[in-house]
């Protein structure tokens, strides 16, 4: 799924034209969204990450899990490509007709905890919460604060059930514990985030890893890339 505009100025989705509302809405919708970069399905390289489920990924596109509220959990080493995968989930969801905002996992906790201490946090919550996709990039990267973890259960909660979430991680479930700094926390986060259906794909090695072993950077032991 994405758009491509013609020499004679058409806009093309999956094969049918779009009018000048479909495409001053899609437009619209990917501005909204604040996407940092411009990624598609199309450019992602799915043979150099074979276990992603190429057959999950076109399903998400479509936007149908949004009907569920089911949320899509995306793991991975840094520089597999889990942020190109959630920006072109995105836009297609866009594309779809809904409602899309992307964000960082720190710049959401740094506007949320912002908005507490100016005593705005509700009006913030209401912000986070009317669109029907959340993405949610980097989750892990830094460890969070125990205010900081209250607030964000305080949004998947918000959600829950009501509208899907989109998190990219390089932290196993397992590890989530960590990352909020209270397990009892992290298990009532995941519990939300995991019901009433999850989506999950797990990304293998980064780029950079593989080159590294391919490169014999990793000691004389470490395998070749596949």
């Amino acid at each position: 799924m994405g758009i491509v505009e013609t020499k004679g100025g058409l806009w093309v989705v999956n094969g049918y034209e779009l009018g000048s509302k479909q495409r001053t809405r899609v437009a619209m919708g990917i501005q909204i969204a604040h996407f940092p970069a411009i990624k598609t399905l199309e450019e992602f390289d799915f043979k150099f990450q074979p276990s992603v489920d190429h057959k999950l990924v076109r399903e998400l596109a479509t936007g149908r899990f949004l009907a569920e509220a089911d949320n899509v959990l995306v793991f991975g080493l840094p520089g597999v490509g889990k942020t190109h995968l959630a920006i072109a989930l995105g836009r297609s969801v866009v594309e779809a007709g809904h409602s899309v905002l992307f964000t960082s996992a720190t710049a959401l906790l740094a506007a949320l905890s912002k908005a507490e201490t100016e005593g705005q946090f509700a009006e913030k919550l209401l912000f986070y919460t009317k669109r029907k996709l959340l993405v949610i990039d980097e989750l892990g990267y830094l460890p969070f604060e125990r205010q900081s973890a209250h607030l964000f259960f305080q949004l998947v909660a918000r959600r829950y059930e009501k509208s899907s979430t989109l998190i990219t991680t390089n932290q196993a479930v397992t590890q989530w514990g960590t990352v909020f700094g209270d397990d009892v926390l992290a298990a009532a986060i995941l519990d939300r985030l995991l019901h009433p259906q999850p989506h999950a794909d797990d990304l293998g090695d980064s780029y950079r890893l593989k080159q590294k072993k391919k490169a014999g950077l990793l000691g004389g032991n470490a395998a070749p890339a596949r």
